[in-house]
């Protein structure tokens, strides 16, 4: 699950960042309103942290510009100020839940869980490609009807291939959003997973599911 932290407060946001990396989510960070909303509009979310007090552009009006843009990203708002009025006001601008500071950590993580769940259409979908699946939420991998035994990193990888099933997709992109760090074109660690699911997913079927796409990355599909 990708996540975007909204917070100006340095350590707050430094906090944020780690905690929530600790816990399994990659984690992007905007030190203000302007950032924030380039970024929600140009990556995919499941989720946003936002505070409301921020320099410029305020977490309301963040808030306010990606509903009008129909983003429907689960919005968790954090603020100092705890009155009703700023409650409602949030809830009423399209906020899923809010969280007043200063908060336990512990109860923000829960908050979180509960949105994803709740911003998750289909949270027992099993992906599916040809005769491959994969199921989430079994962390389980079948062709053909036969078990795969993947490895954390190539199980999420194999995911992300699948969620994109037919399109390609970029080293940088699943850097990005299976490693949760920026390319390194001097790196091969994706070709070695990639090679390494191929080994496990393909090399007993005649039909090669896991393809290069050359000069721009990889894609799984059946044809």
């Amino acid at each position: 699950m990708r996540v975007l932290v909204v917070e100006d407060d340095t350590k707050v946001a430094s906090f944020l960042r780690k905690g929530l990396k600790s816990e399994g989510y990659a984690v992007d960070v905007a030190p203000d309103g302007e950032r924030a909303s380039e970024l929600a509009v140009g990556e995919p979310y499941d989720a946003i942290v936002l505070d409301i007090g921020l320099p410029g552009k305020d977490g309301y009006t963040v808030l306010t510009e990606l509903r009008q843009q129909k983003q429907r990203t689960p919005v968790l708002l954090l603020t100092a100020r705890d009155g009703v009025e700023d409650r409602v006001r949030g809830l009423d601008l399209g906020a899923d839940d809010y969280l007043s500071k200063p908060f336990a950590f512990a109860e923000l993580t829960a908050r979180l869980r509960a949105l994803l769940r709740r911003g998750a259409p289909e949270p027992e979908a099993i992906l599916q490609v040809a005769d491959l699946t994969l199921d989430p939420a079994r962390h389980e991998v079948k062709r053909g009807g036969r078990t795969i035994d993947l490895t954390p990193k190539e199980f999420s990888l194999l995911e992300y291939l699948m969620r994109n099933a037919g399109r390609p997709v970029t080293r940088a992109m699943i850097s990005e959003h299976v490693w949760d760090m920026n390319f390194d074109s001097f790196s091969n660690v994706i070709d070695v997973h990639i090679n390494l699911i191929r080994k496990k997913v393909d090399a007993e079927h005649h039909i090669k599911l896991v393809q290069t796409v050359r000069g721009v990355g990889y894609v799984i599909r059946e044809t």
